[in-house]
């Protein structure tokens, strides 16, 4: 990791150009996206290379079976969302779940798998608002995926966390992951033959159409969705058992004709005014309006006035937090299938009155409010060394989990570790920004379909996705478990526009619940102290997992805080002081975000050297 360095001081420039930049959580996906631009594309168009180029080089992170959110706008259009959630098959229900003896959705296997959307969000992008061919954004991933790639540490550290279950359950990931029986080592070349040859395929297909390049495009969604990729996920999928994280082999209820009825999406954006910009997030579909909800809270305070690295400012925004996610929790759900009070959530009245709650010490409690006075509805959960609350006796898997955790050195030890690494019942995302000369801008959170989340599809070459552990088996909240609704995604990426409507900020980060606490540390850094890009990327960051948490075992950690070393000793002493159960983290292991903006005809991006793997490019 890094070392430590004076305040005045980055470990890295921001990028500056008048041409166009790119950043994301992969400096190849990111030089790929600007080779886009190099070629005469749009920021969509490098947005799409390099969002299925992050498929082939972040495995551990995401996949061609994943889920894709963004946030965009296009030059002289409104700002907009680009929903590639996919939601939950016809088969997935609430009966059918519990007759296989499950009070939780798993955290891997077929039961956990929703619609891929990915996919088609890219290709939606594609059509409508790029401009190159199929064959030159796809290009890029065929060749890396065909002729290979050097492996990050994350990817090597992820396979020899699932290399046991690989080898002993799920064989066809062993055999493309575990190269002659054995992980491979970081560095080291690595190859997806079968994810080439589906690309290819695909591109084939599209060809066939004819010249016309949205006919190509059309014919492609057509054999992902509705052609050989349905086919042989219904295929593998429905026939066979395999392992999941309770420990229990399940087939799963994924079907062609899910995919065949299903595509991505746009809609408005929800926003949020905040000291003379227009934040933009996805709608409470997912996890996004709580950062707005934050901001709405930190409003009546004058957070510019605060020392970010100290006690004051810490304790205020992990409450404001545990408030905003608390309605999170009880509220958010898809507004297809239930009625969200997203206006009132939003407005200053009901804010004023959530402010109050705010004290000189840690809330230990799980808080939601009532909007228009009405009754808020938690999900039962299971808190971290704790009882069981509601949802049953803890499996076997779920006990070596805990038991691995405590040996670990609990929360604080995990959080030192990149995500990819714990195991198969949890995974991570990508990002990327995207600004050009033309002054579109582009935001995406791609995520999913890891590679620890459930075997290879034979023929395909990659794994689909677990999203809808996100989802409760109970019916009385808002994010129950229902055919067609949409989990509560986490994926969260962010626009801000200018007083004139113009983005002029695009941001975003992975880590799950975390997205929008480590997205909200860099804004308000940014906004509020007038920090540049890269020096509000690099400061000190911490989190909270005071809620359930949206992956499987759904655990939570009331009051717990987990902060990097670099905050000083005062303020960790302060915190205790004042109730907060603080853990630390290793000084650069929280926080993996990316940002881009844009001032007049100069852009600017920057990547956080967490992790080692994010790059920002362009000039």
């Amino acid at each position: 990791m890094p070392p430590p360095l004076p305040p005045s001081f980055t470990t890295r420039p921001v990028i500056s150009g008048t041409f166009g930049v790119v950043t994301s959580t992969h400096w190849v996906a990111s030089q790929v996206g600007m080779s886009i631009l190099e070629k005469g594309g749009n920021a969509f168009d490098a947005a799409v290379a390099a969002g299925l180029t992050l498929q082939v080089v972040e495995p551990h992170m995401n996949g061609l079976g994943g889920d894709a959110v963004a946030a965009f706008q296009a030059k002289g259009g409104k700002a907009q969302i680009l929903c590639g959630q996919g939601p939950a098959p016809a088969g997935a229900t609430i009966a059918h779940y519990k007759s296989e003896g499950l009070d939780l959705v798993p955290g891997t296997g077929f039961l956990a798998a929703v619609i891929p959307g990915a996919f088609d969000c890219w290709m939606l992008m594609l059509r409508d608002y790029g401009t190159m061919t199929l064959a030159e954004v796809m290009t890029p991933a065929i060749g890396y995926a065909r002729d290979g790639y050097p492996l990050v540490h994350g990817v090597c550290g992820t396979i020899s966390g699932v290399a046991p279950l690989f080898r002993d359950e799920w064989k066809t990931s062993a055999a493309l992951y575990l190269p002659n029986g054995e992980v491979p080592k970081a560095g080291e070349l690595f190859v997806n033959p079968e994810l080439a040859q589906t690309y290819t395929r695909i591109l084939r297909e599209a060809s066939a159409a004819g010249a016309d390049r949205e006919r190509q495009i059309e014919a492609a969604r057509a054999a992902f969705y509705k052609g050989f990729v349905a086919e042989a996920i219904e295929r593998y999928c429905t026939s066979t058992a395999a392992m999941d994280a309770t420990g229990q082999r399940r087939r799963g209820v994924l079907k062609a004709s899910d995919l065949a009825s299903w595509q991505a999406t746009y809609e408005a954006p929800s926003t949020y005014e905040y000291h003379g910009l227009t934040v933009c997030k996805a709608g409470p579909w997912s996890q996004g309006p709580v950062l707005l909800q934050l901001l709405a809270l930190l409003k009546g305070f004058d957070v510019a006035a605060m020392d970010t690295t100290g006690a004051d400012f810490v304790h205020l925004l992990v409450e404001a937090k545990k408030l905003a996610y608390a309605d999170r929790d009880a509220w958010y759900g898809d507004p297809d299938f239930v009625d969200v009070p997203m206006q009132t959530l939003l407005s200053d009245t009901y804010n004023a009155d959530r402010r109050k709650l705010i004290g000189d010490t840690a809330s230990r409690d799980l808080r939601p409010g009532s909007p228009d006075g009405r009754v808020p509805r938690l999900p039962q959960t299971r808190n971290v060394g704790g009882p069981v609350a509601g949802v049953g006796e803890p499996t076997r898997v779920e006990r070596e989990t805990q038991e691995s955790y405590d040996r670990s050195g609990g929360a604080a030890a995990m959080a030192a570790r990149s995500r990819a690494a714990r195991g198969p019942a949890e995974g991570d995302t990508c990002h990327l920004d995207v600004m050009d000369r033309h002054g579109n801008t582009v935001a995406v959170t791609p995520s999913g379909g890891w590679l620890q989340s459930s075997p290879v599809i034979p023929g395909l070459g990659f794994c689909l996705g677990t999203r809808a552990q996100m989802f409760w088996l109970q019916e009385d909240v808002p994010s129950a478990l229902v055919p067609g609704r949409r989990p509560r995604t986490t994926l969260t990426p962010s626009l801000a526009l200018d007083k004139n409507g113009q983005a002029v900020l695009a941001f975003g980060s992975p880590g799950g619940d975390n997205q929008d606490q480590w997205i909200a540390q860099f804004f308000l850094r940014h906004v509020d102290h007038k920090l540049d890009l890269q020096a509000s990327i690099d400061a000190p960051q911490l989190q909270t997992d005071h809620w359930p948490n949206s992956f499987y075992p759904r655990q939570s950690s009331p009051a717990k805080v987990i902060m990097e070393k670099r905050f000083p000793e005062a303020t960790v002493a302060e915190l205790k002081k004042r109730g907060h159960d603080v853990q630390l983290a290793e000084p650069w292991s929280l926080g993996r975000n990316c940002a881009a903006r844009r001032d007049g005809k100069i852009m600017r991006a920057a990547a956080t050297p967490r992790l080692q793997q994010a790059y920002a490019v362009g000039r």
